[in-house]
């Protein structure tokens, strides 16, 4: 059976084997730029994603190589026809993600 979110079964393939991530949040945000002009005539629904990765892999990292590293992995499925249009990343450690927690935390 072929699936229906082949681009994004994708990212969570490679993204998962390449950085082994501790949290890995996949959002499809196609519909809501499907009435953009650049998106005339394409009907691919999987254009637009937002990833939130925390990964081990990030240490040490500035933000820039960081997005570098997920650009490469997903280079096949932004060069094809119908793929990755936009991609918006948040990327952290471990230890990133825990002091974002504790702080959201504390301003409640």
């Amino acid at each position: 059976m072929t699936s229906q979110t082949p681009v994004e079964d994708a990212i969570r393939q490679k993204v998962t084997a390449a950085l082994k991530p501790t949290a890995l949040e996949i959002f499809n945000d196609s519909h809501l730029h499907a009435h953009h002009k650049a998106m005339e005539g394409v009907t691919s629904r999987e254009t637009h994603f937002r990833l939130i990765i925390t990964s081990e892999a990030f240490q040490s990292k500035m933000q820039p190589a960081r997005h570098r590293l997920v650009y490469s992995l997903l280079k096949d499925e932004m060069a094809q026809e119908g793929g990755i249009h936009a991609l918006q990343l948040r990327t952290m450690t471990p230890e990133e993600q825990a002091k974002r927690k504790a702080q959201e935390a504390a301003s409640e």
